[in-house]
């Protein structure tokens, strides 16, 4: 396929471009900067400059393409996270250009549109396992990821095919939040929050490059994309502590947390266990790394050899 891709030169984009490379597609992608378009050039894509909030450019820039991947995101640093308005174009990636990507495959008959969430909007189930059934929590910051979502569920309305992919908590050796997380180690303090006993769902940033491709055949739907086995905030951080040879780690308290996060926080704090069976049974697809203790022995390895953010 000839796949358009947004969020390219993110978190989660180098990695993609790449899986998607292998598999044999084509990539045209989204860049801001001619230094990014350069370096998805010398990594195989096809670079194309486009504002994702004009809708008129997008149905332009998608046309001739066969899939669109939506990954683009914008966080705010966690010194900005409680600004309401620091997440306006995280908010307005998730719904407004949403929209116009949807428009632009109507307009050009493009056949699946896989686009990116987050499990965090699941309750909180304790120990239980989560799938695709469990209801998600419509709150605050979350309230825009769930109406991107329901936007690409309705492409299939069209004969299209909308995928949504809940990614877990994901991390990878040019993750900004290893930086981070290293620095606070230092005085054996964590970026990791809640109770010891409560289920962190994550998945390695490798991970997430070959769901996307997997999804590109996947039916129409919604697909938890995680570990196999979810770890507990304790062991995940002992998972991260192991694979970097430091110290045992302090949990971040959960009031501070819920400082730090506003209303995000409850659905951050909250024990998920996810499961991603729906997604491997639809497409056969299965994770590098079954878990975090893996993972983060192959980001440590992958840090000590050089990969930086």
């Amino acid at each position: 396929m000839n796949v358009f891709l947004t969020g390219a030169t993110g978190a989660l984009g180098p990695l993609t471009v790449r899986a998607l490379l292998v598999a044999g597609h084509d990539v045209r992608a989204v860049a801001r900067t001619d230094e990014k378009a350069g370096q998805l050039r010398q990594a195989g894509a096809e670079p194309v400059a486009v504002d994702l909030f004009d809708p008129d450019a997008v149905q332009d820039a998608v046309k001739g393409c066969d899939a669109i991947a939506h990954l683009a995101t914008n966080v705010p640093p966690v010194s900005r996270a409680l600004r309401k308005s620091a997440w306006e174009t995280h908010n307005r990636l998730r719904t407004d250009a949403t929209r116009y990507l949807l428009m632009g495959a109507r307009a050009h008959d493009i056949g699946v549109v896989v686009k990116e969430s987050v499990t965090f909007t699941y309750p909180d189930r304790g120990s239980e396992w989560i799938d695709e059934t469990v209801a998600p929590v419509r709150a605050g910051l979350l309230a825009p990821t769930l109406d991107g979502e329901a936007l690409v569920l309705g492409y299939d309305d069209g004969g299209g095919r909308g995928v949504v992919l809940r990614f877990g908590l994901f991390y990878g050796p040019t993750s900004r939040g290893v930086d981070d997380s290293l620095r606070l180690a230092k005085w054996r303090l964590s970026t990791v929050a809640g109770r010891p006993d409560a289920y962190l769902s994550s998945i390695h940033t490798d991970d997430i490059g070959s769901a996307v491709v997997a999804a590109l055949d996947a039916p129409g739907g919604i697909y938890n994309v995680s570990d196999d086995d979810p770890l507990t905030r304790r062991d995940y951080l002992d998972a991260f502590s192991a694979a970097f040879n430091l110290h045992r780690l302090r949990l971040t308290p959960t009031a501070l947390m819920r400082l730090a996060a506003g209303p995000a926080a409850p659905s951050l704090l909250a024990s998920q266990r996810v499961a991603n069976g729906k997604f491997k049974g639809a497409t056969g697809w299965s994770p590098r790394y079954r878990d975090a203790r893996d993972g983060w022995a192959a980001v440590a390895a992958a840090r000590a050899a050089g990969a930086r953010p």
